[in-house]
C-alpha cells in the first residue's frame, strides 16, 4: 500500500494515500466537535482518520476513540498512523455504519463525529474511481443512515457533530430531528466576511428539548488575507 505522511503537529504523523486524504472540512469538524477529556468518541466515515487524529495534538484527550470506515485501505492507513505516532486508546474498525449493532455496544458513546458523503445518490458527476465515489456520493450511506446509527450508539444526552454543504442544511436538520436529535449548534464557515458559507457544521443532542440553537459564523481569513485568530486555532501547527 502506497502512502505518504502529513505532519499534523503534536507528534501526529498522519498516513494518507491518493484515494484517502483530507481537506479543510476535516480540520473544521475536528475543532468544532472538540471532545471533552475522558469522553468515549467515534468518528464515522473516518477515511484516513484525520478528524480523530487531530484531537491527539491536544493535552486533554478523549478516553477512547473509535474510527469506522467501510474501506479496508482506510482502516490500514489509520492503523499505520496510530503506530507511527505512538497513539494508544485508538481503535479503527472496518465496518458498515448501517449495521451499528456490529460495531459497538448500544449507548456506549458520548460523542460521534461524521464527515459524510456530500452528494445525494444520482446527483452530480460521479468519479470513475470507486473509493472516490464511496467518499463523495451517498452510495453506501445517507444522512438518515448516519443519524440512525448514531441514535443507537450514543448514550441519552450524547451529541453528534457533522459537516456538510450549505445547500443540504435542511436535509441535515430534518434528519437530525427525525432521529431524536435536537440541533443545538450551527456554524457557518466562510472564507472571509462578505463571502457565502462554503461549509456548515451542525451539532445535535440526543433526546434534548427543542430550543437553544446557537448559530455562529466563523471566518478563516481577514481582509488582508491573513488567518483569523479562530483559523489559527483550527489549523494549529498544521498548514495545508
Amino acid at each position: 500500500m502506497d502512502y505518504r505522511i502529513e505532519e499534523l503537529g503534536g507528534g501526529v504523523m498522519l498516513c494518507v494515500s491518493d484515494t484517502h486524504t483530507f481537506g479543510t472540512d476535516a480540520l473544521m469538524l475536528s475543532h468544532f466537535a472538540a471532545p471533552k477529556n475522558r469522553e468515549t468518541v467515534c468518528d464515522l466515515c473516518a477515511g484516513c482518520g484525520a478528524v480523530a487524529f487531530l484531537w491527539y495534538r491536544n493535552s486533554a484527550q478523549p478516553r477512547h476513540v473509535y474510527a469506522v470506515d467501510i474501506q479496508e485501505e482506510a482502516v490500514k492507513l489509520m492503523e499505520k498512523t496510530a503506530g507511527l505516532s505512538g497513539i494508544s486508546g485508538f481503535t479503527p474498525i472496518l465496518g458498515d455504519l448501517r449495521e451499528p449493532e456490529k460495531l459497538l455496544p448500544a449507548g456506549s458513546l458520548d460523542l460521534i463525529t461524521c464527515n459524510p458523503p456530500y452528494r445525494a445518490a444520482g446527483s452530480g458527476i460521479q468519479s470513475a474511481e470507486p473509493s472516490a465515489r464511496t467518499a463523495r456520493h451517498e452510495l453506501f450511506c445517507t444522512l438518515d443512515d448516519v443519524f440512525a446509527s448514531a441514535k443507537r450508539l450514543l448514550r441519552f444526552g450524547g451529541r453528534i457533530c457533522v459537516c456538510h454543504l450549505p445547500e443540504r442544511l435542511s436535509d441535515v436538520l430534518s434528519s437530525m430531528r427525525a432521529h431524536s436529535f435536537e440541533p443545538k449548534r450551527l456554524r457557518l464557515c466562510q472564507e472571509s466576511e462578505g463571502k457565502p458559507p462554503w461549509l456548515i457544521l451542525a451539532e445535535g443532542k440526543l433526546g434534548a428539548r427543542p430550543g437553544g440553537l446557537v448559530i455562529e459564523p466563523v471566518f478563516l481569513l481577514k481582509q488582508n488575507g491573513a488567518l483569523t485568530q479562530e483559523a489559527e486555532k483550527i489549523y494549529g501547527k498544521y498548514r495545508k
